[in-house]
């Protein structure tokens, strides 16, 4: 991590304010705790005013300041926004939707990601930066571009046509193997040479699916390798780590993350809470929780979050007070060892003027500054946190080419969507009290005593064997509806539904039967179910649950089965998991109330109990050693006030 402790962070644009702004911000900065800002996110046209002419005047100026005031910098390449010059010497570098019009200057990221003219203006930049500042003391860490394809991943460009084309070429070989892999024998689009082959633009009907998947995949492969071109600049003349944030958030979805944190010193995510959700908070920890799994379970980094309203939500809700740091806590509950805000100082001008900060438009004396100067507080006392990782032992799996997958254009039903059945998994662990660690398939899975498979369309053959073999010795699974359905090439299992988890969970689907939106089913246990059913028949499998009325009356909806020395649960429909989860995971009884979070972090012999209260009542947890937020002992019981958090060390027992 680039700091000790618990850091406090956040982004600073000193570029939108004058001299005597920058010396307020610094001293102010200093007042509030702020050890790490990140500087020159946006910054190429200051930098770079016209073709090769560079100025870093004020930069240098922000730089000595910062280390003046012992404030460490997370110092970006300032690529992730090309200036106008460029865009207007080289049109074609502009990014072209997928209905063939192109996007035009004025906002940010209005680059084609496979442009050699970006590319070779962007890492010059990246080579001066770099020469410049690689041996400052104050650069902690380097921040390559930013949310990187956060608005530009999907290209659609002659450009882009030409590095699919590349890309398909060094993945298949033979042009004979792509068109078995994307199954070109179905209307008549078997290709005959590499140059017929093109971006998959908007057609009068629908697209070919494994053409959409591997265009995805080229996308994310594409950004990447512009990130490792950035960061081997970075590395040649600086010894600090390197990253770039994720967005790891419920409307983001080009990037494969699983494939880019390997590239990472340090993982660091964004997160937004998201109003537009039914539980914002609950999406909140599973972004922690998958930003987690991203980094090996090891320690990582928030890059970016608000004190309070966002300016790009339909509706731009602020937060309650304690919100800002309710959710921070759930952050370093969940992993993160650094805490950072966008933004320092609330804009004036521009597309994020209404984009709260930690310091907002009212000054210093407001409310939200007030509650930054106790989160900086509450993070200096838990400090001691740093470095200890979460105790998990339920997994869930992710995957974002399932996600890609499973949300294709022609599927059973709009109304199933892959993010909404994960977020359910996870939400139901969470209101059990159950830590979650979000991982991809693949990953080994044999210290958990649970995994969770929620809707995973899309799997390899190898990696559902791995998760066969886990039951087989002894694990514990649950998997859901429209799971194991397809192969890497979006090809269809035959023989029946859920294709590659039929024989561990013993079970077999003739027929899908979605149900159209508002249209409820009952189930033999008693609860209700809506979206899904289908006509099963249990192998080896026990009924738990039937349908008593539906299209699929009498039918199994939700099984049981033995395999091996461990058991398997499969729910065919979209029901309520929070018993059977609590069965499987052998919870003996909600630790508290839904709206409590309970999360723990251990190392080095210390045991850490985050306790984060999001209702308005007060809760009560057994718990004896000492609270790090109030400064007092617990001894036998922990209560904790209606919108409160506490983090207990542990004593040994």
């Amino acid at each position: 991590m680039p700091l000790p402790g618990v850091s406090l962070g956040c982004d600073y644009n000193p570029e939108q304010w004058s001299p005597d702004v920058w010396r307020e911000d610094a001293a102010l900065m200093r007042q509030a705790g702020v050890g790490l800002v990140a500087v020159n996110i946006f910054g190429w046209s200051n930098l770079e005013p016209s073709p090769g002419r560079y100025r870093f005047d004020d930069l240098d100026q922000v730089v000595e300041l910062m280390h003046a005031n012992g404030i460490k910098i997370n110092l970006g390449t300032g690529t992730s926004s090309p200036p106008p010059w460029l865009t207007t010497l080289h049109p074609e570098m502009l990014p072209v939707a997928a209905d063939g019009t192109t996007r035009y200057p004025g906002g940010r990221q209005g680059f084609c990601p496979s442009s050699p003219v970006y590319r070779e203006r962007a890492l010059a930049l990246v080579e001066k930066v770099a020469d410049r500042y690689g041996k400052h003391p104050a650069i902690a860490l380097w921040h390559v571009s930013n949310e990187i394809g956060c608005h530009n991943a999907l290209c659609y460009c002659e450009t882009s046509t030409e590095a699919f084309r590349e890309w398909l070429r060094a993945r298949y070989h033979k042009i004979e193997t792509l068109n078995e892999a994307w199954g070109t024998s179905f209307w008549s689009q078997r290709y005959g040479a590499w140059d017929e082959i093109r971006t998959p633009r908007l057609t009068l009907s629908f697209r070919n699916p494994g053409q959409l998947i591997d265009f995805q995949r080229f996308s994310s492969d594409n950004l990447l390798d512009h990130y490792r071109a950035e960061a081997a600049i970075l590395r040649r003349h600086s010894d600090v780590p390197v990253t770039t944030n994720f967005m790891v958030t419920a409307h983001i979805r080009n990037q494969d993350y699983w494939t880019w944190a390997p590239e990472m010193d340090v993982v660091a995510n964004d997160h937004y809470l998201d109003n537009r959700l039914g539980e914002p908070a609950a999406e909140l920890s599973f972004a922690a929780d998958l930003t987690r799994g991203l980094a090996g379970g090891r320690p990582w980094m928030l890059m970016e979050q608000s004190t309070g309203a966002v300016n790009w939500q339909p509706h731009n809700l602020t937060k309650a007070p304690g919100e800002m740091i309710r959710n921070s806590l759930t952050h370093v509950a969940r992993g993160a060892d650094s805490i950072c805000f966008f933004q320092w100082r609330a804009s004036a001008q521009g597309a994020e003027k209404f984009h709260s900060a930690l310091l907002p438009h009212a000054g210093t004396d407001s409310t939200g500054f007030r509650e930054v100067l106790k989160l900086s507080e509450t993070l200096q006392r838990i400090g001691e946190v740093a470095g200890t990782e979460v105790e998990s032992d339920v997994a869930l799996l992710f995957s974002w080419e399932s996600w890609w997958a499973a949300e294709g254009e022609a599927r059973p039903s709009q109304a199933v969507t892959y993010l909404d059945q994960v977020h359910g998994a996870h939400r139901a662990l969470r209101e059990q009290g159950v830590t979650v660690d979000v991982i991809a398939p693949g990953t080994d899975l044999s210290r958990y005593k649970l995994v969770v498979v929620p809707c995973l369309y899309l799997i390899s053959d190898a990696d559902a064997q791995l998760i066969t073999d886990y039951v087989a010795a002894g694990g514990r699974l649950v998997v859901t509806f429209f799971s194991g359905i397809v192969d890497e090439r979006d090809r269809v299992r035959l023989g029946g539904y859920p294709g590659a988890f039929r024989d561990v969970l013993g079970v077999r689907s003739e027929e899908f039967a979605p149900l159209k939106p508002g249209t409820t089913v009952t189930l033999s246990n008693g609860q209700s179910a809506t979206l899904w059913t289908e006509r099963l028949q249990a192998t080896t499998a026990t009924t738990i649950a039937t349908y008593d009325d539906g299209p699929m009356a009498g039918l199994p909806a939700i099984t049981r089965n033995q395999h091996g020395a461990g058991t398997a649960w499969y729910i065919a429909t979209n029901a309520d998991m929070s018993d059977l989860l609590k069965e499987a995971a052998e919870v003996s009884g909600r630790q508290t109330d839904k709206n409590v979070e309970i999360v723990r972090r251990s190392g080095g012999g210390r045991s850490y109990l985050f306790v984060i209260n999001h209702s308005t009542d007060p809760v009560e947890f057994p718990a004896t050693g000492h609270d790090l937020v109030t400064g007092q002992p617990v001894t036998g019981a922990l209560r904790v006030e209606g919108g409160g958090v506490a983090v207990v060390r542990e004593e040994a027992s």
